[in-house]
């Protein structure tokens, strides 16, 4: 079952009648890859359920427009980037800035994520980057280059918390504002199946264009 979040990633982002005002802030939200093959209300067997309409709702209870879906049947990450730039792309040329789109992208949805930071190739477009980097991801996915505000978070307990900062340099696209934050909340990768502040509040601000984490 497909579920669509806010605009709608697939349908009313293309829309004038979607758009409201040009300082709206808006997130992209790229779930993790349980929820492609698994109903909302299926537990992972180690991480429990993933909150997604609880994260959504923490979105947009802070004032941003969240667009998102439940992608279904593991879906190719560059194929699916290529469908999420091509709205980001529409909501530009709408007349929304780019230093208002962030695309947040958990586990699986993270790597989706990080080839739309390629495929757009826009050094004002945000990007969060959950728990989707591991050491030998330069050698394997050696076609992903970012570019953007960038910031990764990941947690030490995780197998996919390291830093990335070695793709960072080897990105050609200018990257202004970089950073990482590693967690140790000793959940391992089930971390990201909950809203929990340790790493939404940062997201948030992100967004926001607080680089600097500033209260």
């Amino acid at each position: 079952m497909k579920i669509s979040v806010g605009i709608g990633i697939l349908l009313c982002a293309i829309s004038l009648s979607c758009l409201k005002e040009n300082d709206e802030r808006y997130i992209f939200l790229l779930h993790n890859r349980f929820l492609e093959t698994h109903d909302l209300n299926e537990s992972h067997p180690e991480y429990g359920k993933t909150a997604y309409f609880e994260i959504i709702k923490e979105f947009k209870d802070n004032g941003f427009t969240v667009i998102s879906e439940q992608r279904n049947g593991n879906v190719n990450a560059r194929e699916y980037a290529n469908l999420v730039t091509a709205q980001i792309n529409s909501l530009i040329q709408k007349g929304i800035s780019p230093k208002n789109i962030t695309i947040v992208g958990t586990s699986k949805g993270g790597y989706i994520a990080q080839y739309v930071s390629t495929l757009a190739n826009n050094k004002y477009l945000n990007f969060v980057f959950i728990a989707s980097f591991r050491k030998n991801d330069l050698q394997d996915l050696p076609n992903i280059n970012y570019c953007g505000h960038i910031l990764t978070i990941y947690e030490a307990s995780d197998p996919f918390g390291v830093s990335a900062v070695k793709r960072k340099e080897n990105s050609t696209c200018y990257i202004e504002h970089f950073k990482e934050i590693e967690l140790h909340t000793g959940l391992g990768h089930g971390f990201l199946f909950q809203p929990m502040d340790e790493w939404m509040q940062p997201t948030m601000k992100w967004a926001k264009g607080n680089y600097n984490f500033e209260d």
